[in-house]
This record gives structure tokens, sequence and C-alpha cells, in this order.
């Protein structure tokens, strides 16, 4: 067995609640000296942090050189404002269903690698994922981060990379999996010419995935058999899986 799973944090591991959302604009507060009001207009699922800490900036008409001279510092900032907030995001974040278990599974078979390709800050990722135990499953020195790449395109690459580097190995495509929860994950794949699955527990619902170029979707991860057995044997999501058209042997909605 040779697999490498490139794991999403957000909406696909672990919900770290309202404080991820709300360390955004105290850190833009902060380094600006003026308050960065949420009016919901920046959509954050799937981008990296600094894509959405640049996009914040243009609501509050910061934008061009002006806002790239003050990411740095709102990237310190957002940093250390999660930091600060780890016991909130235990309170009130949440492990998504299925995810220890079937890191769990993954981590105990052999040949098997699973890091984080995430549009978190390295900081961030790791602060998220240890704050409901998950990152002893995790190699995540070997992962790629928003703290790699602005585009998340760029970094199923880098990843590979990490991993010759650290673990002495190489990957074929149809052996490394992106496994996530919005459309740019599949973007992130197909550039980096690797598979995708997705899960339907962050802003997109299975439904609402089935047509976005997945090789498989499901509603969550607690059906463990089912998606091991299309990560690790290649087969067909069982009834409630969705396979996406054109990308296996069959297509069903979730449920039909």
């Amino acid at each position: 067995m040779n697999r490498l799973i490139l794991w999403d944090v957000d909406g696909t591991l672990v919900s770290a609640g309202p404080a991820a959302r709300d360390a955004f604009y105290r850190a833009i507060a902060a380094v600006l000296g003026r308050e960065a009001v949420d009016t919901g207009r920046v959509h954050m699922s799937g981008k990296t942090d600094p894509q959405i800490a640049l996009e914040i900036l243009a609501t509050i008409a910061v934008s061009g050189s002006q806002a790239r001279a003050h990411l740095p510092a709102v990237l310190r900032a957002l940093e250390e404002n999660l930091e600060g907030a780890v016991e909130v995001i235990r309170a009130d974040g949440r492990v998504m269903p299925g995810a220890e278990t079937i890191l769990r599974r993954l981590h105990e078979t052999p040949g098997v690698i699973q890091t984080v390709l995430s549009g978190n800050l390295r900081a961030n990722a790791r602060l998220k994922l240890a704050a409901f135990g998950l990152e002893r499953w995790l190699d995540l020195d070997s992962g790629a981060y928003g703290s790699d790449a602005e585009d998340r395109v760029a970094l199923v690459p880098i990843a590979l990379g990490n991993v010759r580097r650290h673990h002495g190995r190489a990957f074929a495509p149809h052996e490394v999996w992106v496994i996530g929860d919005t459309p740019r994950d599949v973007d992130a794949a197909r550039a980096g010419g690797v598979r995708c699955l997705l899960v339907g527990t962050g802003r997109y619902k299975a439904d609402d995935l089935v047509d976005v170029g997945a090789d498989a979707v499901f509603p969550d991860l607690t059906g463990t058999d089912s998606v091991l057995s299309v990560v690790l044997d290649g087969a067909s999501p069982e009834r409630g899986g969705v396979v996406a058209p054109g990308r296996g042997p069959g297509y069903r909605r979730t449920g039909s």
C-alpha cells in the first residue's frame, strides 16, 4: 500500500467556531487602528489566510499596494489572536463527524502518510488541530499551508516536495488524495494532478459538490469503511456516497 492523504482542515476535519472568523477582524483592527466590520461579504471557505485577509481589507477600502504592505503584520496578529482564543475554539468548535476515527485508521495502515493541505497559515492549522487532539495522527511538518503559497492551487507540489524531503518517498498521482470540503480543494488536486474526495460538512453540502469534478463525494466521514475503500482500494462509494460524473463507474446523489 502506497498512499499520501492531504487533508484540508476547516470544514473537513474541524470547525473552529466563530473565534476563527473573529480573529481576522480583530487582527485587522489592531494593525490598522480602525474597525473592520464583518458584513458577511467575505466567504472564507476554501481560501488561504492571506487571500481572506486581503479580501477583508478590500471591504474597508484598503487594497493594492497598501493592503500588501499591511498583510505581514495582519497575518502575525492573526496568529496571535488565534493562539489567545484556543480555549474558545475548544469550547465553541468541534471535530467533524467521523474525522478522528478515519485519521486513526489511516495512521494504522502500513504505507500511508497523511498530512495537511490547508489554506491556514502553518501555525493556525497546527493550533486548530491540536485544540482537538488531532495533530497526533498527522505529519504536519510535511504539509503545505497558506503560509507557503497565497493561491491554494500551488499547494499540492509543495506538499509532495515536503514529503520527499521528510520521508524519502515519491508517490504516483493515483496514490495521492486531497480530502476537502469545497470546490477549491478540487482545483488544488487537479492542478497537482492528483485525486480528490470531498465531504459535505462545510459550507457546501454533498449535493452541491457532485458536479465540481471530484473523484468521490460523501456527506461526511462517518462511513469509515466506505471512505477507506475509495481512498485505499479505488472502490466506488456504497449507497449514501456519490461518485462524481465521469470520474467513476456510477453516479448517485446522496440517499438515492
